[in-house]
């Protein structure tokens, strides 16, 4: 049984509204939940590319570490490159996960994220600077892995901001609501004596 053009142009109109409506919650999810979301992809993403940089060895990844570490040099080395991102975002993480919304609006969260973003956007930048000048040419996976720690350093500012914009609004509304219940509790005096008067009798 064959539907009317009527019945068919209804079902696309709402099999077009539940996908706005997905679409829309899962960009409402990735907006609140911005900080974790560029924290995971912070650890993750440069440490996925040193290990694509680094050259195939047979030895065990535990050997690998050790031998970067001990044979450790600013100028050539890139292991420190995730260590910072995975550093800045821990700190970063804790922060956000102990601070409730006045202390998000203004305080501790944008504070601490600030520091460490511009300080590690200072430490990779100078280090890039090295890593480059020493070498005639670096692979695209190093360029790529400097431009992905920068990269984050600053989404984690301006997460940080608009973050502390948005609890900003919200305690305003807030303050607005305890504000106009106040006054309209000052306003009518007369009525809450009317309220208590009856009540008693």
């Amino acid at each position: 049984m064959g539907f009317s053009k009527e019945e068919k142009t209804r079902r696309i109109l709402r099999g077009f509204k539940t996908v706005f409506f997905l679409i829309t919650m899962v960009i409402s999810f990735l907006v609140f939940s911005a900080p974790v979301f560029f924290v995971i992809a912070d650890t993750l993403l440069p440490t996925a590319l040193l290990s694509a940089s680094i050259p195939p060895s047979s030895s065990s990844l535990l050997k690998t570490l050790y031998s970067h570490f001990s044979n450790y040099d600013f100028r050539y080395s890139l292991i420190d490159v995730p260590l910072i991102s995975i550093i800045r975002s821990a700190v970063i993480i804790c922060v956000y996960s102990f601070c409730d919304g006045p202390k998000l609006s203004r305080g501790p969260y944008l504070g601490i994220t600030m520091i460490c973003s511009v300080s590690s956007l200072i430490f990779v930048s100078l280090k890039a600077s090295f890593v480059f000048n020493s070498s005639k040419e670096g692979s695209a996976m190093e360029a790529a892995l400097f431009i992905c720690s920068l990269g984050f350093a600053i989404a984690h500012m301006i997460v940080a901001y608009r973050t502390s914009c948005r609890e900003r609004r919200k305690l305003l509304v807030y303050k607005i609501d305890i504000e106009a219940i106040s006054a309209c509790k000052n306003g009518f005096p007369r009525y809450q004596k009317i309220l208590q008067d009856e009540r008693v009798k």
